[in-house]
Order: C-alpha cells, then sequence, then structure tokens
C-alpha cells in the first residue's frame, strides 16, 4: 500500500499505520467499532470443524482490542469442484455456531467460486473510545500471560501431510476453534496494559510487536505451554513456510540466553500459527489474579510465560 494516500480521519483512534489488531473508528463519545476481516484456507479435513476455526480466527481480532463481538459477515470462496454443497453447508453451519458463541450475530455474506476452498468472516465490535486494548503499550514490570499453548502450525502442516496422529489433530481443534472471548472479557475486568493474540507471526513475532522504545520481554521457555506432540512434528521439520519466514523477519530481534534450546525448539517459537491464544501484559501485582480467574474459567492451560523489563532495544530474550 506504499505511496497510496489514505484520507485520515479525527475519528480514526486506531488504523492499519500500526501493527495492532484491528481498526477501531469513533462514532460517539462512548462508542467506536472495531473492524477487522480474516480468512483462511482448511486446516483440517472435517467440514464443521473448519468452520469453526475459521471463524474463531476471525472473531479473535475483536477480542484482543478488549471489544465485543457484535455483527459478522461471511466470506466464501467455493471450490464448487472438491467441497459440495452439503460440506459448505458444514462450514457455514461451524463458522454461525461460533459466532453465536461470541455474541454476535450474522448478518450476510458474499460467496465466489475459487479454485481452493476460503472462508473466514469480517466482524465489527463495539468498545468505549477511552477503553481499547493496543498490542504496544506494554510497562516495565508487567508478567506476559498466554492463554492457548502453542504448536497449531506443525499440526496443521502435519494434516496436510497425513503425518499428524489423532491425538495431534483433536488437541488443536480444539485449542483452535476455543474462542478468546472468556479470556478477554477476564482480562478487561482485571485491568491490563495490552494484548494481542499469536498468529501467523507466531509467539516471537506477536511478542515483538509488543515491544516498545521502553520496553522489551525476557521469556523463560520452560514456562511457555506447547501441544506435546508438536515436539515430535518439529522434529520432522513440518513447519509451514511461514514459520520459517517468521524466522528470518525476527531472528535479529531475538536473543536466546538458553543454550540448551534445539534448533527445532526455537523454531516452534517462530511457528505460524492459526487462530492462537492471547498474550496479555498485565501489572505484576495483577498477574496472580488474572491468572486465578483465568484458570479458574477453565482456560487451565494459561500460563506466565514471561516479563517487561525497560529497554530500549526492542528484544526478545529468551532464557
Amino acid at each position: 500500500m506504499g505511496g497510496l494516500n489514505f484520507i485520515k480521519s479525527s475519528r480514526t483512534l486506531v488504523s492499519f499505520d500500526s501493527s495492532d489488531d484491528a481498526g477501531v473508528y469513533q462514532i460517539s463519545d462512548d462508542i467506536a467499532i472495531v473492524q477487522t476481516v480474516d480468512f483462511i484456507t482448511p486446516v483440517v479435513d472435517d467440514p464443521f470443524m473448519y468452520g469453526k476455526i475459521a471463524a474463531a480466527n476471525s472473531l479473535s481480532d475483536i477480542f484482543a482490542m478488549g471489544a465485543k463481538v457484535h455483527t459478522a459477515l461471511n466470506l466464501v470462496a467455493y471450490d464448487s469442484c472438491n467441497v459440495t454443497k452439503e460440506m459448505l453447508n458444514e462450514i457455514l453451519r461451524g463458522g454461525l455456531e461460533k459466532v453465536q458463541e461470541a455474541g454476535g450475530v450474522l448478518l450476510g455474506g458474499h460467496t465466489i467460486e475459487d479454485v481452493e476452498m476460503k472462508y473466514g468472516l469480517s466482524v465489527t465490535g463495539l468498545v468505549h473510545p477511552n477503553k481499547f486494548l493496543r498490542n504496544n503499550s506494554i510497562k516495565p514490570g508487567d508478567k506476559i500471560i498466554l492463554t492457548k499453548p502453542i504448536g497449531m502450525g506443525v499440526i496443521t502442516t502435519s494434516i496436510k501431510a497425513g503425518l499428524a496422529s489423532a491425538g495431534a489433530i483433536e488437541k488443536a481443534s480444539f485449542h483452535m476453534s476455543f474462542l478468546n472471548k472468556t479470556a478477554s472479557e477476564i482480562a478487561v475486568e482485571v485491568g491490563v496494559n495490552a494484548m494481542t493474540d499469536v498468529t501467523g507471526f507466531g509467539l516471537l513475532g506477536h511478542l515483538f510487536e509488543m515491544t516498545n522504545q521502553q520496553a522489551s520481554i525476557n521469556l523463560e521457555f520452560n514456562s511457555i505451554p506447547f501441544i506435546k506432540e508438536a515436539f515430535d512434528l518439529a522434529e520432522m521439520g513440518m513447519f509451514p513456510s511461514g514459520s520459517f519466514k517468521n524466522r528470518d523477519h525476527f531472528q535479529s530481534k531475538v536473543n536466546v540466553a538458553n543454550k540448551a534450546l534445539t534448533d527445532d525448539q526455537l523454531m516452534l517459537m517462530f511457528d505460524a500459527q492459526t487462530s492462537g491464544g492471547l498474550l496479555i501484559s498485565v501489572p505484576s501485582q495483577k498477574a496472580g489474579k488474572l491468572l486465578d480467574k483465568l484458570k479458574l474459567a477453565g482456560l487451565e492451560w494459561c500460563e506466565i510465560i514471561g516479563e517487561v523489563y525497560q529497554n530500549s532495544s526492542r528484544q526478545i530474550k529468551i532464557f
């Protein structure tokens, strides 16, 4: 989009000139709309589960901004040669289920024929103009909480290659289709400084986007939740191409102090995720309360994985 002359508005609170998860536009003194759009190709074989995962992935950006979902529109590129109408119905049923679970209303959508199946949502949420959360407003002393395990990228790539076990598929499908709604609501209730979700840039890429000119992050590898089957698949090299792009782009910002880390373990932290969890930067005095509330709500896999420290170099140091 370089060189394009975009009109600026005094009501635009967040646009694409930052690395935030969604755009925010003020409507009134008390209301701002939060807008996002996303779609993905199939990551699992089951059409209904694919629909749920694609919708959860699209809805996540609203939750990452600390907002509430209100409306959604289907985006469908329909591979009519390989996807039957019955299968398409299952995909849309899965998406509808997640929109309703998120508290939103599906208003319609648009469908075209394409050579490859794609599905997702355009989503609109609402938030108070002074209360949305940015991804890079972390502060020194904050604790970083991750709300879903890492490993979805290598597992979905292994599914396409027919190498993923039933257990790996079941775990990845569960987490990818699990909404970040509850985690977001609890974070807003407790009061946090920043929030984002872990998707295509991987854990390390999204952690780097959280840093700013005053704050860097210390990351504790042994505290990071992983889907355990992902380790074996990582050793087999089953990473999506996006994971290698993440490594090439972000590795200069990563300082590996833990010399026991293997290349495969490091690559898992660059692994491109689909519908990953939230990264929440919370003041240290609130971190224990937030973690307890998340676990009591059923998100028992949540963990404190790092800490923010004052440093202007914008780096991730792995211990």
